[in-house]
């Protein structure tokens, strides 16, 4: 639904802009799509008068121009402009594009250029150029009295921001810019005013008889005949309005009935009463019928559909299009007005089955106010009357709209209990008949009368939900509901919570979730072990056994993205495995591509690595809650099958108990699943990491310790076989007192160092507790890592 803020304020009388109206539609629940000023694409055009009109010297189609665009271009002398019009001439008013304006028709910026050999400043523009319409024969022709130096916007009365508004279904109301107006006046932004219904007195019975025989489809079929009507082009605000929502002007006739659909959500129908043989009813239409609608198309009809028909045949598919046969044209002067109510239902289900949407559908199906044929009528015919001229005969009722007046028992404190926010009686009150609804207080409860146009408000619920709309859903505060009697607490699990942690660590770390299939295909389960659960009955060979690990599932994700042309992937799931004991919970992570894309400080990219999944793995068993300084790094279990050798372990306390495997997965399975390059994976078993205690805390609280830490650095030759976390295991071990941490800095072969030895260097962090060390505590500590790692082979460098 689009409006005009112009078209806005000849219901609203209000001064508010058009920022403050869109803010305030949304507030009560009216979402503004977009806002669109029409003025803006004619920025830079002047209204310009053309002094003298002399022929280029060096072309017979061109004139050079001098022109007027007012008191403050160029210190208000004229400037010359070359153009190639036939209807340029001296004391012609039209538009000028002065240089920097952007022509809207093709967008092209105009500067000052010579156009052979002389030089322009602007152009003199067309209809077309500023797409205001087709001609193109000539330059605009204003009249003589334009106003020299205004912009042409301003003159043109394009400056008229256009709004465009969602409307939900359940506001019919709202399909027209009367029921806009009403909303934004109950939200205080300015006063409805009173609409203006002409008393039209016609002159006799309607020169062509109107009926409904479908009473179901058409409850109410109202209409009169107007005489001696000229059907010309409509005003120019007509025009203009329209025009500004998208809607083609076509003729006076049907750009009013146009109008009053989109002025006050009330569609019409206007018929060339010479195209009519007999009486024009309302009644179901026959089976195989047909009818070319106005929008030139064909259309079968079944019986089950309303029509408008005469003797000859059907003129209109009721409600929602008319057919092309009795349309107005230039050459009508007799026309038969109809005003009528079609069941709602009746409109949605022949709209579907005939695949044809129009805006005067779109406010059938949702039911327009049923009350309100006498004004639309006498609305319509003073609109003919002003623009088109013609005598009206009286209005013809056949059958009767099922107007019916609604009451709905209302209590105020609802707005509280109900609604969530606590508002004055008084101010309710205001709310209700600011929006057309009558309100009897009885005591403590109020009894509701629903304006007959609210077809969508039957019961206390939706009056607390009107109230509240324009009070403003953004004034209700945010208040927990308390816990009731009864209403179970939280019952997740051990294991729930920790899934949801490690759910929730894992995104933070850079990787995204997977969901994929328990199922895989027994070729994807061979490379780990096989399924030992295989489904009797497969849906697909694809899907044919239960996967005995996450990674086929992520490996398979993985070739997706990569051949979508993904440079760094980062999978992680949370699943079951499942084995032949039973089903295990497990995290699987994935890293495939670039860890790091190349650049000119990096230089290439960086593939990931197998201490990029042991980091990853470490992260996650300590966000977990696993002993993560204590874990032993050892062989993976199946280091041929699955992972790389001598690029891939396991992370155990002890030597049973394994808690992750991590690393790079074997070529020969990443090639089985059509994935390039390097792949580095990690499985984590949940159901291995050791459960909290239930007595509560192992250790006591942290107290920050008095006295400052002392670091001393050790640089061991070791055997390169060992592996450095036993020796920064076997250092923090050597005083657990005063050792509060150890890491291993460097790591150096080469010149220097042995052959079949590495050069380890560890910081090992020393905490005092009640004292500062003495020399001879550091040294005495000193001795026993020393002592520690030569247990290990490993000797302090000379």
């Amino acid at each position: 639904m689009k409006i005009t803020l112009d078209w806005l304020r000849e219901h609203l009388d209000t001064d508010a802009t058009v920022e403050a109206v869109v803010a305030t539609l949304n507030r009560i629940g009216h979402e503004v799509e977009g806002v669109e000023n029409p003025a803006e694409k004619l920025a830079g055009f002047r209204v310009a008068r053309v002094l003298t009109a002399e022929r280029h010297p060096q072309a017979d189609k061109l004139q050079v121009l001098t022109v007027d665009a007012g008191p403050d271009i160029n210190a208000g002398a004229p400037l010359q402009v070359v153009c190639g019009a036939p209807n340029a001439r001296a004391g012609l008013v039209g538009v000028l594009g002065l240089p920097g304006a952007v022509v809207p028709a093709n967008g092209m910026e105009l500067k000052v250029s010579a156009i052979r050999g002389v030089e322009s400043n602007g152009m003199m523009c067309s209809t077309r150029e500023l797409e205001l319409g087709d001609d193109h024969d000539g330059i605009i022709e204003l009249p003589a009295d334009a106003p020299v130096g205004m912009p042409f916007a301003d003159h043109a009365g394009t400056n008229d921001p256009v709004i465009d508004i969602s409307i939900t279904p359940n506001r019919q109301d709202c399909m027209g810019v009367r029921g806009i107006a009403r909303d934004l006046a109950a939200a205080g932004l300015g006063t409805l005013k009173p609409l203006a219904v002409p008393t039209i007195l016609g002159e006799g019975e309607p020169a062509t008889g109107i009926a409904t025989h479908d009473p179901e489809g058409c409850p109410a079929f109202y209409g009169r005949t107007i005489a001696g009507v000229t059907n010309g082009a409509a005003p120019e605000w007509m025009r203009r309005r329209l025009e500004a929502i998208g809607q083609r002007s076509i003729s006076a006739l049907v750009d009013i009935s146009n109008y009053v659909m989109f002025d006050l959500g009330r569609p019409s129908h206007i018929y060339d009463r010479a195209t009519l043989t007999g009486p024009l009813v309302a009644r179901r239409a026959k089976a195989g019928e047909s009818v070319v609608a106005l929008n030139g198309k064909s259309y079968t009809l079944h019986d089950t559909m309303t029509v408008i028909a005469d003797d000859a045949g059907v003129h209109d598919i009721a409600g929602i299009m008319g057919g092309e046969h009795s349309g107005c044209s230039e050459a009508t002067t007799d026309v038969l007005l109809e005003i009528a109510w079609f069941t709602p239902e009746r409109i949605a289900l022949t709209g579907q089955a005939l695949g044809l949407a129009s805006d005067a559908r779109s406010r059938f199906e949702r039911g327009v106010d049923p009350a309100f044929l006498d004004d639309a009528t006498a609305i319509v015919t003073g609109h003919i009357l002003a623009i088109c001229g013609g005598t009206p005969s009286a209005v013809t009722r056949a059958g009767a709209p099922p107007v019916a007046t609604r009451h709905v028992d209302y209590d105020p404190g609802l707005a509280a209990t109900l609604g969530g926010v606590a508002i004055d009686p008084a101010r309710q009150r205001e709310i209700l008949e600011a929006l057309g609804f009558t309100v009897i207080e009885q005591g403590a409860r109020w009894q509701v009368t629903v304006p007959s146009w609210r077809r969508d408000v039957d019961a206390a619920p939706d009056i607390v939900e009107e109230v509240a709309r324009i009070h403003g859903f953004d004034a209700i505060p945010s208040t927990p509901l308390p816990r009731s009697d009864g209403v179970a607490k939280p019952t997740a699990t051990a294991e729930q919570m920790l899934e949801r942690r490690l759910r929730r660590a894992a995104a933070a770390a850079g990787f995204h979730e997977a969901v994929t299939w328990s199922f895989v295909s027994e070729r994807e389960a061979a490379p780990f072990g096989g399924g030992t659960w295989a489904l009797a009955n497969p849906i697909s060979e694809d899907l044919k056994v239960m996967r005995p690990s996450l990674l086929p599932g992520l490996l398979a994700a993985a070739a997706r993205n990569a051949n979508r042309g993904a440079d760094s992937i980062r999978l992680f799931e949370i699943g079951r495995r499942y084995l032949a004991d039973a089903e295990h919970p497990t995290l699987a992570l994935l890293m495939a591509g670039e860890r790091r894309a190349r650049s000119w400080q990096a230089g290439k990219a960086q593939p990931f690595d197998a201490f990029d999944a042991k980091a990853a793995a470490l992260a996650l068993l300590e966000a977990a809650g696993a002993p993560a300084d204590r874990l032993q790094v050892m062989e993976p279990v199946a280091q041929g099958a699955i992972w790389h050798p001598g690029q891939a372990a396991t992370l155990r306390l002890g030597p049973k108990a394994v808690l992750a495997e991590f690393g790079a997965l074997h070529p020969a399975l990443t090639r089985h699943f059509d994935v390039d390059g390097p792949v580095m994976a990690v499985q984590i078993f949940l159901d291995a990491i050791p459960a909290k205690r239930a007595s509560g805390p192992a250790r006591a609280a942290f107290t920050p310790p008095a006295l400052q830490a002392v670091r001393r650095d050790f640089a061991f030759l070791a055997p390169e076989t060992l592996a450095a976390a036993d020796l920064i295991r076997a250092v923090k071990g050597a005083d657990k007192g005063a050792i509060t941490g150890a890491r291993l800095f460097d790591r150096f072969a080469g010149q220097g160092v042995p052959e079949g030895q590495v050069s380890l260097a560890v910081e090992v962090e020393l905490q005092p507790a009640e004292k500062s060390f003495t020399d001879a505590d550091l040294k005495a500590i000193a001795d026993r890592i020393v002592a520690a790692a030569a247990k290990l082979g490993a000797v302090l460098r000379g």
